[in-house]
């Protein structure tokens, strides 16, 4: 498929907790950069992915967005559109697929293009372990660095130790042959969280595609039980759990590009 943008990423995630204990988890991933209008192709041309249908690597629409299995794009575009973002180009999603039918995602990027190629805004959508999804729409403006920062207020439960006075600060470099995605949740007491992925990029081909399986066979089942396991360390080292509020009344939290405000 020449001049395909989907690609292959094989990349580190470390999280570094800072208050009111100290806590380091790092592990080697795989995620796929898909450009929704490639599915198609990509579902025709690769024998070891399938694009919502079964398949030793997959990605289904139901997994993301509004989880009805309605196509992502149209919904993105809706989202942009509600938010009064002038995008109208290719939308590119970072995440991990699923593996032997099984997925967890604790964050999906989504990348909105203007025609131009340049970037107009990211989509964070957020996966906690209770069943729940929540997004943050950001108008994203590239600095001459080549890095995207923004920030938002956090509206959405994730871990059950971090209270929700707490504030998200992105910086992204966008795909290309290598990318990061960092985010710094700062409190009133100061810093709290570091979280990055810093990943490479690879052709997506079968032959990739079979390599990552076979260095991570049941990554997405370990994403799972990572987080369990790193839950009961930060249990063992004293940390109680927070009460979990109800999720926000609406699916996206639109943050505007004057204020970066605070999610509802």
């Amino acid at each position: 498929m020449d001049g395909a943008v989907s690609a292959l990423y094989r990349g580190l995630v470390v999280h570094r907790r800072l208050r009111p204990v100290r806590h380091r988890l790092a592990y080697r991933v795989f995620s796929l950069l898909l450009d929704l209008d490639e599915l198609p192709e990509l579902d025709r041309r690769l024998r070891l992915f399938g694009h919502n249908r079964a398949a030793p690597i997959s990605f289904h629409d139901r997994d993301h967005g509004p989880g009805d299995g309605r196509p992502l794009k149209p919904w993105v575009e809706g989202q942009l559109a509600a938010a009064g973002i002038a995008a109208g180009g290719p939308v590119r999603v970072l995440a991990f697929p699923r593996l032997w039918g099984f997925v967890f995602n604790p964050l999906t990027v989504y990348f909105c293009h203007r025609p131009d190629g340049t970037l107009a805004a990211t989509l964070y959508e957020v996966n906690n372990t209770f069943g729940q999804r929540h997004s943050y729409l950001i108008p994203a403006a590239t600095g001459e660095d080549g890095v995207v920062r923004q920030s938002c207020g956090k509206g959405f439960y994730v871990s059950p130790f971090m209270g929700m006075d707490t504030r998200y600060h992105f910086r992204i470099r966008p795909p290309g042959e290598r990318l990061s995605v960092g985010i710094h949740q700062t409190g009133a007491e100061g810093d709290l969280l570091h979280a990055s992925l810093t990943a490479e990029r690879e052709p997506l081909t079968d032959s990739t595609l079979l390599a990552a399986v076979l260095r991570h066979p049941l990554m997405t089942l370990k994403v799972v039980a990572g987080i369990h396991w790193e839950a009961l360390r930060l249990w063992r080292k004293g940390l109680r759990l927070r009460p979990r509020p109800p999720a926000p009344a609406v699916p996206v939290t639109i943050v505007p590009s004057s204020a970066e405000g605070a999610a509802p």
